[in-house]
């Protein structure tokens, strides 16, 4: 969006002046004679303070994108059209981010361009699933039960990452208060009994000796396990963003992971499913559908099989098919996908399983919940109750010598 300086004239006649913002020129003064102002003269402004400034490309928050859909839709079923609909929701909405891509949507929208196209060109507002629906929303005249359909999905889709989210956050925190724990006992107050050690003149047990050994190292060479820890994460960032192959066994490692990897694989599922119906029910070409949901669903463990469904359709297969020869999918996912495609009820069937698996995942992070807090309690114990023992042993047998 372009800052214009302005200076006009009212209905009334009264001088005025000021700033305004639009994606060009013409959208500009078309905005002034909206609001009821001629302009004599408009210039575009050079000042920092006019500048955009992005970190980035700004995104929206699920939570406001929800809402827009919601308003949205409420908006275009009250009988208000698409510009005056934008127009009202650039006003409200409080995320900058998507009140700047709506003020741009609403010039073009009114230059002629349709809705989904100008929507398009600001990807990191309006994902690919948006965009989408509301092409196929717009063709078939159905575009509030679209936005109400969207914002459905990817409400549902939102509380599902934040519980997940919550549950892998505690043992996380845990253990790196662990490790701060540890560090601490071992470089300062395990050093305060090497003296005592020393002054004993006897044979040490082997568990106190390693506590010693580690304590010593840690002491001397700490800046380079700080080090050798900044590279690892450094590198692993680097390999994760730049390398398919490692980016894909990363993903497979987590999802073949024993306690977490099956929650992660249900919810990637039920996001895929979910994604996949709404795409569906909203009346998106089936190969369209599975591309974006490919991009939706962000793993490319399963973006690997959802491509290969995508050739198997373009060779006249059938869905279901690489979705059998896959270990990510259950039986329970492609009976039922089968079943949808010999019925034609594939976006019911598909709703259902992503029902499933969301309900799935609910019992499965309440049940991590109770079990995880007892298990890292146990963890910390165990550890800072291995530091102690190798303290306390020597200390013992001195005592049971006196």
């Amino acid at each position: 969006m372009t800052v214009f300086k302005y200076v006009g004239r009212t209905k009334t006649g009264a001088s005025t002046k000021g700033t305004i913002s639009a994606a060009n020129k013409n959208a500009a003064i078309a905005k002034l004679r909206n609001q009821g102002i001629n302009p004599r003269e408009l210039t575009e402004s050079k000042s920092i303070l006019h500048k955009e400034l992005t970190l980035g490309g700004a995104s929206v928050k699920n939570q406001d994108f929800v809402i827009y859909c919601r308003q949205f839709s409420t908006l275009i079923r009250a009988g208000v059209s698409i510009v005056d609909a934008t127009n009202i929701l650039t006003k409200q909405t409080k995320s900058k981010p998507l009140k700047t891509a709506l003020d741009a949507v609403e010039d073009d929208i009114r230059s002629g361009i349709p809705f989904s196209e100008a929507t398009v060109k600001h990807p990191k507002v309006f994902p690919a699933l948006f965009t989408n629906m509301m092409r196929s929303g717009e063709a078939t005249g159905n575009i509030d039960e679209t936005l109400e359909r969207l914002a459905n999905t990817l409400e549902k889709q939102y509380n599902l990452k934040k519980k997940i989210q919550s549950t892998l956050t505690y043992p996380a925190i845990l253990m790196v208060i662990t490790i701060f724990v540890v560090f601490f006992l071992l470089v300062f107050i395990v050093p305060n009994f090497v003296t005592t050690f020393e002054s004993m003149d006897a044979e040490l047990p082997a568990i106190t000796l390693f506590t010693l050994a580690l304590s010593n190292f840690l002491q001397k060479f700490w800046w380079v396990v700080l080090l050798l820890a900044i590279v690892v994460i450094i590198v692993f960032q680097f390999l994760y963003k730049n390398n398919k192959e490692f980016h894909y066994t990363v993903h497979y490692a987590i999802l073949r992971a024993p306690v977490f990897g099956p929650l992660l694989q249900k919810n990637v599922i039920a996001r895929l499913m979910r994604t996949l119906s709404s795409l569906f029910s909203s009346a998106v070409p089936i190969l369209s559908s599975l591309t974006i949901a490919e991009k939706v669903v962000g793993n490319p463990v399963v973006g690997k099989v959802v491509l290969e469904a995508r050739t198997s359709l373009e060779k006249g297969s059938t869905l279901t098919e690489p979705l059998e020869k896959s270990w990510l999918f259950p039986p329970l996912v492609t009976s039922m996908t089968s079943i949808g495609e010999s019925t034609g009820s594939l976006d019911y069937m598909l709703d259902k399983i992503a029902d499933f698996y969301e309900a799935e995942v609910d019992r499965a992070v309440d049940t991590l919940k109770a079990l995880i807090e007892p298990m890292m309690i146990l963890i910390l114990a165990v550890v800072v109750g291995f530091i102690v023992a190798a303290i306390m042993m020597p200390m013992f047998s001195l005592y049971g010598q006196l």
